[in-house]
């Protein structure tokens, strides 16, 4: 019980200060930090088993976070960060603009507004595997789809509820949670989103896109949003300056990643950052097809390792502080203590996923990042899962959903933050028409895991 009570103090100082807007890695050190300080302290438990201790125990807390950054930086790290060095050099290419530009010509023949909103966000679902960047498919869509958009009758507003939800759900063997949890789950990314994520995302998705439709034109008529074609005259619509075949240069990854992965028994195995590195390749013979200029397209590799390095301070750094505060909880014993008390209270996989899941989207929320909250909780599902008697899949899976609806309707989320400064609205306009269509998709969540779970 002592575990338990330090455990919720210390979580709710990491609650209190990520509200008061400080940033989430220091956070997250400090508490893991206090965590195994205070564990240490009071004997509660051993940090390190004896042939991995310092032979100190306070040190060991230091070696605890030497060993989760030698272990993630070697697998999942460099995986996130061979995808972030790729998107970033698609984004200098000008490659996600054109695969957009596919899009364009089709949805400017739309003529019902709304219709249009609701194949706009069906078009965003499918960029995001392409783009897994919150706030950089945000910013893109702001640059192309956004003027498309109010020029077709659409309120700002309305169009930025939608762009504000395009990755509503991390899915796709590039995003980030996914890999986290598919390594979780001990299964392939691409196994993992074809086989386990996307039945249920796929309801999903069309559960919001309906609601989109009824909510957007609900709320337009509520603020009395009336079309006017000459208060948007202002707006730019920037075209793409390269070839349409770079359309293809995005996919690439997808088409390596699956078509190599044990969905097919391929005998030939590859890696997510294999396939990153294959189509970065490829993407610097396109570009020299196309500007005959050897030393800028060699020298704009560096672009790649520019990519890694910011996803190393953004987000691995977010997945090593997450695990060492997910450790600081299991090490104290507030995990078992919690565990018991399920048991003792008679909680079965059902009211677990309802909890954890709820948890995680309160945790995205107040964070304003799916991936903080998601890697702070995801080290504890195996522990879950083995005293529920369930495959780790069962409960990290709607957990994995449901964390990116709680980010979607943060007014702090990066991406939610960058496209109303944009539009020049406030973030908090925009997660007001957010909130139900998330509402919808935590239930149909919940709904399609339970039927699965019992049929």
């Amino acid at each position: 019980m002592t575990g338990l009570i330090i455990a919720a103090l210390v979580t709710a100082l990491v609650v209190y200060l990520l509200a008061r807007g400080y940033k989430p890695q220091p956070v997250l050190l400090l508490g893991g930090m206090l965590l195994l300080l205070l564990t240490a302290s009071l004997d509660l438990n051993p940090l390190l088993p004896e042939n991995k201790s310092t032979q100190f125990k306070y040190f060991d807390i230091f070696q605890i976070f030497t060993d989760i950054m030698s272990s993630r930086l070697a697998g999942l790290g460099l995986t996130l960060m061979a995808i972030a060095g790729f998107s970033r050099y698609m984004e200098h290419v000008g490659a996600s603009r054109a695969l957009f530009a596919i899009f364009e010509k089709p949805l400017k023949t739309i003529k019902s507004p709304y219709l249009l909103l609701v194949i706009s966000f069906l078009v965003t679902q499918i960029l995001v595997i392409f783009i897994p960047s919150h706030a950089g498919l945000g910013m893109l869509l702001m640059v192309t789809m956004y003027p498309i958009l109010i020029r077709s009758g659409i309120s700002p507003l309305s169009a930025l509820a939608v762009i504000g939800c395009c990755q509503f759900i991390d899915h796709g063997p590039g995003s980030g949670n996914v890999i986290m949890a598919a390594k979780t789950a001990d299964i392939e990314p691409a196994v993992y989103f074809v086989q386990h994520q996307l039945p249920i995302t796929i309801p999903i998705i069309i559960a919001v896109a309906i609601t989109h439709f009824f909510i957007q034109r609900w709320w337009d008529k509520r603020e009395g949003f009336v079309f006017d074609p000459t208060a948007i005259d202002n707006v730019k619509e920037e075209g793409s300056q390269v070839p349409l075949s770079y359309a293809l240069l995005p996919v690439i990854p997808l088409i390596l990643i699956i078509g190599f992965s044990p969905l097919f028994h391929n005998y030939i195995k590859l890696e997510v950052t294999t396939a990153m590195i294959i189509s970065t390749v490829i993407a610097l013979v396109f570009e020299y097809v196309r500007l005959r200029d050897a030393k800028a397209v060699m020298n704009s590799f560096m672009l790649f390792f520019e990519g890694m390095g910011k996803q190393f301070v953004l987000v691995v750094s977010l997945i090593v502080s997450g695990e060492f505060f997910a450790n600081g909880l299991l090490k104290s014993g507030a995990v078992d203590t919690l565990i018991s008390s399920a048991q003792d209270a008679g909680f079965g996989i059902a009211a677990m996923i309802i909890v954890m899941s709820a948890i995680l989207a309160l945790a995205a929320f107040l964070m304003g990042s799916g991936n903080a909250a998601f890697f702070s909780f995801a080290a504890l599902t195996p522990k879950i899962a083995a005293f529920l008697k369930v495959d780790v899949i069962t409960l990290i899976l709607p957990m994995q959903i449901m964390t990116s609806f709680g980010r979607t309707v943060s007014p702090i989320t990066a991406a939610i933050v960058a496209i109303a400064g944009i539009a020049n609205v406030s973030p908090f306009q925009i997660v007001k028409r957010t909130a139900i269509p998330m509402a919808i998709a935590a239930t149909v969540n919940l709904a399609m895991t339970f039927w699965f779970l019992y049929t």
